[in-house]
């Protein structure tokens, strides 16, 4: 039986990973739970799953239901209690959303457990860093990232098989053949309505305007040691092709199935052995059309943005995220147009200095700075 430590219990990936916890309870036995702020739903699942611990980094939020926690369940709050969790557990699954699942990560891997990653930001903030933990602890780095997830079954499991290239798919999100003219008056529920995924908003407004298809492009460069020019991304609408890897005979191998988000999960915790999932099989008959369309750099300025961080490497990867995630924040809320979400990355990019991402402090400085950056940006440009 594994005994799983779950980081970022009541978001999206968090409760499928309870539901698959929970399709197989001879299996799987969860040791801890770590949450935000939703405290209601995270008792909801105390109280089903009876962890030996559990945390809410929202103090405010953990008040309000510390005196309802079930006997002998410990109970925390705070960032501090929220890292204890990870003492509990043979693998950490790291669905923490934002630049906090780096700190989780880093955390897991010299306590020596095995980690799932949901988390892009661990990979993109900091994925040297990570990547040299991980392999002087001497663990697994297991992805949930659809995408990547896709790459590692194509390849057998395996992190350093040989390779041509490796083929990210994305949708295209629901604006690809917008204007630029069209793009500005995008409001946050258009941008919400994604054509083929049901995720966290977050994650949807990325998907919206591929930076999250360049944040892949960045966790596929670290997570198997290649240069950028081995990765490429192309757009397949119908989200059926989850990624490919191409080799150097010219064959190519696609992972492929309906939407879902439990198959990764899924397999990342059963690994290497496969289990029935509840995922509807794939009915070739009736797939109308497979559509590829390119998906080209210049016509995607927040793609384009994170493949020049990327390129220039340091801590520009790291200020990119940060600077996006408040420029998410702002356009969810009204502030800025959706085209001003390029615009107020590539503003911090450009303001951030050259440093090598050589620590978490390091990182963490830059994490602060971007953001500041980016809500001053905003202020000065939209608060008229």
């Amino acid at each position: 039986m594994k005994t799983i430590s779950l980081i970022g219990s009541t978001g999206s990936i968090g409760v499928q990973t309870l539901k698959v916890a929970a399709r197989y309870p001879d299996k799987f036995r969860v040791k801890s739970l770590v949450a935000n702020s939703s405290a209601e739903k995270f008792l909801e699942q105390i109280r089903l799953f009876r962890p030996e611990y559990a945390a809410l980094v929202d103090e405010a939020a953990a008040k309000k239901i510390r005196n309802k926690i079930p006997a002998g369940v410990s109970f925390g709050a705070g960032e501090r209690a929220a890292l204890q969790a990870l003492e509990y557990g043979d693998i950490a699954v790291i669905a923490a959303s934002g630049f906090a699942g780096l700190k989780y990560s880093l955390r897991a891997a010299k306590r020596k457990k095995d980690i799932a990653l949901a988390n892009k930001e661990t990979l993109v903030c900091g994925g040297e860093l990570v990547m040299d933990e991980i392999k002087k602890a001497g663990v697994k780095l297991l992805p949930i990232d659809s995408e990547h997830s896709a790459i590692w079954q194509a390849l057998d499991f395996s992190f350093d098989k040989p390779f041509k290239k490796l083929i990210l798919t994305a949708s295209g999100g629901p604006f690809y053949s917008f204007t630029k003219e069209e793009l500005q008056k995008v409001t946050p529920k258009d941008a919400l309505r994604h054509p083929t995924w049901s995720m966290g908003a977050k994650i949807t407004i990325d998907s919206a305007t591929l930076l999250n298809k360049g944040f892949e492009v960045i966790e596929a460069h670290h997570l198997y040691n290649v240069p950028l020019d081995k990765v490429d991304a192309i757009v397949q609408p119908e989200s059926i092709i989850h990624s490919m890897v191409e080799f150097e005979d010219g064959g190519i191998l696609a992972q492929m199935g309906y939407p879902s988000m439990e198959l990764p999960i899924q397999l990342a915790l059963t690994y290497p052995e496969r289990f029935p999932c509840g995922v509807d099989s794939l009915d070739f008959a009736k797939l109308a059309q497979l559509r590829f369309l390119p998906l080209e750099r210049k016509k995607f300025p927040c793609f384009d943005l994170a493949l020049s961080a990327a390129e220039d490497g340091g801590v520009y990867p790291c200020a990119l995220n940060a600077a996006g995630e408040i420029a998410v924040k702002a356009f969810l809320k009204g502030w800025i147009p959706f085209t001003g979400i390029a615009e107020t990355i590539e503003d911090v990019l450009c303001k951030t200095r050259r440093a090598k991402a050589e620590s978490y402090a390091v990182l963490e400085e830059t994490d602060l700075k971007a953001r500041a950056l980016a809500q001053n940006g905003i202020f000065k440009k939209y608060s008229k």
